[in-house]
């Protein structure tokens, strides 16, 4: 695997109801900085995503923030990031996310974070690129998750390659080990992103 410098993680802009989510987010945050990888991230100060960026912060990483202008409006936008890009919209966040990062790490959250992850697997699937994708299933959570790709293949929608876009870890200590275990990137087709 090529050497990683920035990971995009996609969570909740809530903490969630299980410590164990909070405590992964600090965790990973700490991780990451101490193993000299950026964390690239919606730009909130809030939830899970604000537990990560401040636990990475702590431990002396980089963190970059992406944020639509109406958000940033609002006061959700993390005054404290080694920088904070304000986009016009939401798109442009995501895509913005995507090309800074070289692959993605999901953890627990809510509407906002599946459209993200369903986003990236489908770019994924289209080959627009060939980044890894790691969905941190802390205490089950991601599971109904994985019931419903089933479903989806099990009722002929898409096939079991669907499988092959992403992987699956239980604890974010994995998370860098599944990624050095996994080959090379291939070069994405000739496509641009809508």
């Amino acid at each position: 695997m090529a050497t990683v410098k920035r990971l995009c993680v996609y969570c909740g802009s809530c903490r969630g109801n299980n410590e164990l989510f909070r405590l992964s987010a600090t965790r990973l945050g700490t991780l990451l900085a101490r193993s000299g990888i950026e964390v690239v991230f919606g730009g909130g100060r809030v939830g899970l995503m604000g537990l990560v960026a401040d636990a990475a912060l702590a431990a002396g990483g980089r963190v970059t923030g992406i944020i639509p202008g109406h958000l940033h409006e609002r006061e959700v936008g993390h005054p404290g990031l080694s920088e904070l890009v304000i986009v016009e919209n939401m798109h442009q966040r995501k895509r913005r996310m995507f090309e800074l990062a070289d692959g993605f790490i999901v953890l627990p959250g809510g509407l906002g974070t599946l459209d993200e992850t369903f986003e990236i697997i489908t770019w994924k699937q289209l080959g627009l690129h060939d980044k890894p994708v790691i969905i941190v299933d802390i205490d089950g959570y991601w599971a109904p998750l994985r019931g419903l790709i089933d479903h989806v293949i099990g009722e002929g929608f898409t096939s079991r390659t669907a499988l092959n876009y992403f992987r699956v870890v239980a604890d974010v200590e994995e998370i860098l080990p599944m990624i050095a275990s996994l080959p090379e990137p291939m070069a994405p087709v000739a496509a641009k992103l809508v």
